[in-house]
C-alpha cells in the first residue's frame, strides 16, 4: 500500500471521522469541506488516479457509487440533491495520489462548477 494520507488513515495511523466501511473502500468526512456535506469514498486498494483505472477495477468504482448513494441517503440529502466529483491529475486539482470520490451535498451548486 503506498503513503499517502488516505493509506495511512485506512491503515488507522491518522484519525478521521469514518462514516462507512467495507473490504473495499473506506467514507469519511472531508476535513476541509466544500459543502456542508463533504464526503471522501476512497478505495483501500492502491489506485493512484483516474488515468490509472483498467477494466477490472468497474466493479470498485461502482462500489464507490453505491456508497455515495448509500451515504446521501443517511446524510438526508438525498431527496434534494447531490454532486460527485471525480478529480484527475494537476489541473483536475487531484491533491492527493489516489482515486477518491466527493460526494458533496447540503447546498445548491452551480454549473459550470467555478
Amino acid at each position: 500500500m503506498s503513503d499517502t494520507i488516505f493509506h495511512k488513515i485506512i491503515r488507522r495511523e491518522i484519525p478521521a471521522e469514518i462514516l462507512h466501511e467495507t473490504d473495499d473502500l473506506v467514507a469519511i468526512r472531508d476535513i476541509n469541506p466544500q459543502a456542508p456535506t463533504h464526503i471522501l469514498i476512497i478505495p483501500k486498494r492502491t489506485i493512484p488516479q483516474l488515468t490509472d483505472l483498467v477494466p477490472e477495477d468497474g466493479a470498485i468504482v461502482g462500489k464507490l457509487v453505491l456508497a455515495a448513494k448509500l451515504l446521501a441517503e443517511s446524510e438526508g440529502i438525498a431527496e434534494a440533491g447531490y454532486r460527485l466529483v471525480f478529480n484527475c491529475g494537476q489541473d483536475g486539482q487531484q491533491t492527493v495520489p489516489q482515486l477518491h470520490l466527493h460526494l458533496l451535498g447540503g447546498r445548491s451548486f452551480h454549473w459550470p462548477p467555478g
